[in-house]
């Protein structure tokens, strides 16, 4: 006998997240509600199918079976022919009672332990559905494992009963958090550049990240980016292109010497050696040290800023058309771009924004300031009442923030500026300016790790950007960097003196139309601390987080049982 040699090709969609949904059923039960048990696994499928997203725009896979788990032959059968289509994400839909350690139990022995299990159900007294789940979530917490119930609503009565539709948005968002688990283990970020600038709070914790998360951390020199771009190793024909583009789309480039116009080549080019260069390695994110050995340390040969470069990987377009986000980091921020890359496939693809932690204005310095400036203020803005923070960054500034969610390229085009670089950057090239508009709300958040715990940790809050009357907004862009991309963020139950304080390092990072709920249930997942020490925020929010698992209820609250877990 011989071994089998594999074909060299595999399926395309080969590694990514597949979710399975099935249900257990009582033997002993009617016809019609076998049926009808049979029925409410294919709706459930067909309900989240097409409704969670990859970054690259792919719909995630969503398998069913329609063989009842009556006992442990049933549930064999299902997790073989789950594990054949590649299923590693489990979606119970139990509409009757049965046997837990026959059914689901014995069906969860054939995956890994940390396999995402969800049980949704109805809420009935006649149709026990939500009596089985309430017994399996139970056991299964009471050997250590994590599970998320959603005991929703879909009608007692009938054979082909239609979830509500709270019922199908608490799954769907528990669907994105297990896809983002599932769909960035094996994968892997590319950071150009070796420590972030001295900044330790930016450190690339390969072990732990690769333990925690499942991700790789590629590092490559930058002397091979300086190598390629002496070299002339890249399409001189897409770099004319793609300044074309820029200087046809956008609202104005700054190049006042004929060595600036080199210098924006380089930097374009920069783009197109670090794209293929990713695409090689099949990145889903990166990073760049740029200082100081790029471009600041007067000892070497000043090349030109990366601003573009990063802009182009975190917006949602670039000279070709759509593309989807790849989340970069300025600095060679490692944690940044774990956030941002977190932070995007939990939102099906949305673009992150990178900033710098800036300077936090309260009611007092804006008053004291606008009046400085001569600009009048009537005190009751939002910003005014509160106070808001200064997103200001000199990379990383996806274009997509120029504008609200929705905007064309074309006109977010035409809201960029591309200034010539000053202060540290003189004479390196362009920054990308613009001015964020108020109103778009997400979640700001930045991840933090501790050797004295061995655990991530994501302090974060929700929060909205505001618009300031525009000659005060011009003068405290002035006051920072007025070439540099600015936001201005007011968090939602941060105090100004809070967000001051506990700041986990000087960058910062928001997710449009990112919501709490997928953020913890992720959290849970990877057993990331979650950080919200805002006196303002109450402990539970209905309607917005997600219900507490009874794994932590059962063994001290939440960080307890991931300082637990993390010690087994």
């Amino acid at each position: 006998m011989q071994a089998q040699k594999l074909a060299k090709q595999t399926k395309p969609r080969t590694g990514r997240p597949v979710i399975g949904v099935f249900a257990p059923c009582d033997p002993r039960i009617d016809e019609d509600s076998r049926q009808r048990s049979q029925n409410i696994v294919r709706k459930v499928a067909d309900r989240i199918a097409g409704q969670i997203v990859l970054p690259d725009g792919a719909a995630v896979a969503v398998v069913y079976s329609d063989i009842l788990i009556d006992a442990e032959p049933q549930a064999d059968q299902v997790a073989r022919q789950f594990k054949e289509a590649g299923v590693n994400i489990l979606v119970c839909a139990p509409d009757t009672w049965s046997f837990p350690q026959l059914t689901t139990i014995s069906l969860l022995s054939h995956f890994p332990k940390n396999t995402p299990i969800n049980f949704t159900t109805g809420n009935s007294g006649s149709r026990p559905g939500v009596v089985y789940t309430h017994a399996t979530a139970g056991a299964i917490t009471q050997y250590g494992g994590l599970v998320h119930i959603n005991v929703g609503q879909w009608p007692d009565e009938g054979s082909e009963p239609d979830m509500s539709e709270a019922t199908a948005v608490a799954l769907i968002d528990w669907c994105y958090a297990a896809v983002t688990f599932q769909g960035l283990k094996g994968k892997r970020v590319v950071v150009f550049g070796h420590d972030s600038m001295g900044m330790e709070t930016a450190l690339p914790h390969v072990l732990e990240t690769r333990n925690q998360f499942g991700l790789e951390i590629t590092r490559l020199d930058m002397k091979l980016l300086a190598d390629m771009l002496q070299k002339k190793s890249y399409d001189q024909q897409e770099v004319a292109a793609l300044r074309h583009w820029l200087e046809t789309e956008a609202d104005s480039i700054e190049l006042p010497e004929e060595k600036d116009h080199q210098l924006l080549d380089q930097s374009l080019a920069l783009y197109l050696i670090v794209r293929d260069l990713m695409k090689d390695l099949d990145a889903v994110g990166g990073g760049f040290m740029s200082q100081l050995e790029w471009g600041s340390d007067a000892r070497g040969i000043p090349l030109p800023v990366a601003d573009i470069m990063e802009s182009l990987f975190n917006s949602t377009f670039d000279h070709q058309g759509p593309k989807p986000v790849i989340p970069f980091a300025t600095e060679a921020d490692v944690q940044a771009l774990l956030t941002q890359l977190f932070m995007t496939w939990l939102s099906g693809g949305n673009p992150p924004l990178f900033m710098d932690f800036r300077k936090v204005w309260e009611p007092e310095d804006i008053r004291t300031f606008a009046k400085k400036a001569g600009v009048s203020v009537q005190g009751d803005e939002a910003w005014l009442q509160k106070g808001f923070v200064d997103g200001v960054n000199s990379g990383s500034a996806s274009f997509n923030w120029a504008a609200m969610p929705g905007t064309s390229q074309q006109e977010i085009m035409s809201k960029l500026s591309f200034p010539k670089a000053v202060d540290y950057f003189f004479y390196q090239g362009n920054s990308v300016h613009f001015i964020s508009p108020g109103g778009i709300a997400g979640i700001a958040a930045r991840l933090a790790y501790s050797s004295l715990s061995g655990m991530f940790s994501m302090i974060w809050d929700q929060a909205e950007t505001v618009e300031l009357p525009d000659a005060l907004a011009q003068a405290i862009c002035q006051s920072a960097n007025p070439t540099w991309p600015h936001s201005f963020v007011v968090p939602r139950y941060a105090s100004m003196m809070e967000y001051k304080q506990y700041a986990p390092a000087n960058h910062l990072h928001m997710t449009w139309n990112l919501k709490p709920a997928r953020l913890q249930y992720w959290m849970d997942f990877t057993n990331v601390l979650s950080l919200t020490p805002w006196q303002a925020r109450p402990e539970f929010i209905e309607g917005v987080d997600r219900p507490l698992p009874l794994l932590y209820l059962l063994n001290g609250g939440e960080s307890a049982t991931k300082k637990l877990k993390r010690i087994k």
